[in-house]
């Protein structure tokens, strides 16, 4: 099994009506139906209503992916993670008709006061985490060719977290903090290993060598069902857009493609990943893990009244080891 994730927010002026219809397109050639995560500030503006509420006509989950985008949610007081939650709930509703069950960070943003709002507001799950060894190069890579002011550089410090997530488990598991649950859907690296190999990044890898790219994805879904891992496979807006498209965004990974090489690209690494494993919406992939009675559990600190923005530092969180999951081969 596997789930389909993609975190629809684009920098302003919005791309959203030429991604869109793209995306809508190339998931209906493949009857395909994904969750795709929306940023609140998108869904406040009329002007993309229609388009917003054509993903959730053709059959897609809608996710909350933050009001306004900021990849340092982990600094925020409790007061300010409740307030972007919630107008970001309220107006993706309003634009879509779903309301958001599940949530992605920007900037693989989490903290524990984060989870702990997710879990009072009832939501399903969360799939913010990105276990990887490799966090503080990307984050090197994209304030060098982002070429930021003094002040943002400083508030991306923590974008994409640090060393220490390569040590957070690659397969789904359960937060829980007293009577309050939330189910943890992370990105998928290559088990083991713990390399990425979410799509952009395939994409960035192809700008090399595209067979070198596919090869490389290849080896990750190998890993993948080698160690019975179920894969969520991240998508990004911009795997829809190529260079002609838009100048300005040249720093993202893979946004010196041109469309149809991008696009080609990534028909075979979605094609690849449908041979292999079931595509499910990550809400059913969430309530499938939820039913499993030996679902790894990972208690959350009690509340400081604080951020509590590093998680895995706390002495009170610990995890609870199970057998693995088995995931559904076509």
């Amino acid at each position: 099994m596997k789930s389909y994730g993609l975190a629809l927010g684009t920098p302003l002026p919005s791309y959203l009506g030429a991604i869109v219809p793209r995306l809508l397109d190339f998931l209906k050639k493949r009857d395909l139906t994904i969750t795709v995560f929306i940023v609140g500030q998108d869904a406040a503006l009329d002007h993309n209503m229609e388009v917003l509420r054509s993903i959730s006509d053709m059959g897609h989950e809608i996710g909350n992916h933050s009001f306004h985008h900021d990849p340092w949610l982990h600094l925020y007081s409790d007061t300010q993670i409740e307030r972007e939650i919630a107008e970001a709930d309220e107006h993706i509703e309003r634009a879509t008709g779903q309301k958001p069950v599940g949530f992605r960070g920007p900037g693989y943003s989490v903290s524990i006061a984060t989870l702990r709002m997710l879990a009072r507001r009832g939501y399903l799950y969360d799939a913010t985490t990105l276990p990887t060894f490799l966090n503080p190069l990307a984050r090197a890579y994209f304030l060098m060719t982002a070429k930021l002011g003094g002040e943002e550089s400083r508030r991306r410090e923590g974008l994409f977290g640090s060393f220490t997530d390569g040590f957070r488990p690659v397969k789904p598991y359960q937060w829980r903090l007293d009577d309050l649950k939330l189910i943890e859907i992370p990105v998928t690296t290559m088990p083991i290993v713990k390399l990425p190999f979410h799509v952009s990044y395939i994409l960035y890898l192809a700008g090399f060598s595209r067979a070198l790219a596919l090869q490389y994805f290849r080896m990750a879904l190998d890993l993948c069902r080698w160690t019975g891992t179920e894969p969520s496979l991240l998508l990004h807006p911009l795997d829809f857009l190529g260079c002609e498209d838009v100048q300005d965004l040249s720093f993202f990974p893979g946004m010196k493609l041109p469309f149809q090489k991008k696009i080609e690209v990534v028909a075979e690494v979605i094609d690849l990943f449908c041979q292999a494993f079931t595509v499910l919406t990550m809400r059913e992939h969430a309530h499938r893990q939820a039913n499993r009675a030996d679902l790894p559990v990972i208690e959350l600190a009690p509340s400081t009244g604080s951020s509590d923005a590093k998680i895995f530092d706390s002495p009170a969180v610990g995890m609870r080891a199970s057998s693995d999951t088995r995931f559904e081969r076509r």
